[in-house]
């Protein structure tokens, strides 16, 4: 394989969205179908996506350990290729690109990073939902529960985070519901809306509602045991999203001045024609 010239002393970190290959970006797009060789975990990332690279030397990281990746981003990035590693979603979130990237930068060896479209925006896009009502809730917290993974720090334990009431997105948790609801039932009542995202944009996609009191039951029947995201809040609910509407925002309340728009007088903030 001939060389890319000096692009290849870059290994590409590139987000690969939730799935859908027309959610991908458009510079991801350029950089997947630009690849000499491509790294991707292909238990996360759909072989639609895998096959934009139709020129690249392809490696399937999911039985790999941490060594085996670097070792082949590092020899294929010294012999000046154009190295992409694909991660699913978007790379921040739970991507540990952080070891990759510190240690290829020990090597010499220098990263970019092209961000995806996280897991949560697409299900939140697909449901028709925002995520962030006016009186209801202003915070998404991005999290997750420890299972098998790293110790979540003391300060980030979920009962902690549910406290502030805000809308949860918990991720890499489905195997660990019965905790969710037991821990979260207090705070935010049986009763709070609950919708678990099984491979967003994919095509089987699906969307299990529920509440807190019933939605583990919903998932056994339906045997997801992986690639699930958790969501929980009174945002869910599709009445609090109708009655927010009768509370809109002030942002584009004709009443409301800010540095680009003065405030109307109230004659002028009628029905929509």
């Amino acid at each position: 394989m001939k060389a890319g010239g000096g692009e290849g002393t870059v290994v590409e970190f590139v987000g690969a969205g939730p799935g859908a290959p027309d959610l991908l970006t458009l510079r991801a797009a350029r950089l997947i179908n630009r690849a000499q060789v491509l790294l991707y975990a292909g238990s996360l990332v759909p072989c639609q996506i895998v096959a934009i690279a139709s020129r690249a030397e392809k490696h399937d990281t999911s039985s790999m350990v941490r060594e085996e990746i670097l070792a082949l981003l590092c020899a294929h990035a010294r012999a000046g290729l154009r190295v992409v590693r694909l991660h699913s979603g978007d790379p921040s979130l739970y991507g540990a690109i952080a070891e990759q990237i510190h240690a290829l930068q020990a090597e010499g060896i220098a990263c970019r990073i092209t961000p995806g479209v996280p897991a949560f925006a697409a299900a939140a896009a697909a449901l028709t939902l925002e995520l962030t009502l006016p009186e209801v809730s202003q915070t998404v917290i991005l999290t997750r529960t420890q299972v098998r993974a790293s110790a979540m720090p003391e300060k980030e334990e979920l009962a902690r985070l549910g406290a502030s009431g805000a809308t949860l997105a918990i991720h890499l948790s489905i195997n660990n519901l019965a905790f969710v609801c037991r821990t979260l039932s207090p705070l935010y009542g049986e009763d709070c809306p609950v919708v678990v995202a099984y491979r967003v944009s994919w095509s089987d996609e699906m969307f299990l509602h529920g509440t807190l009191a019933d939605i583990r039951a919903t998932v056994k029947r339906a045997k997801i045991t992986r690639t699930a995201l958790v969501f929980v809040g009174r945002v869910l609910a599709s009445s609090v999203q109708q009655a927010a509407a009768h509370r809109a925002s002030k942002l584009y309340d004709a009443r409301h001045s800010h540095c680009l728009r003065s405030a109307r007088p109230s004659s002028s903030a009628g029905s929509i024609a």
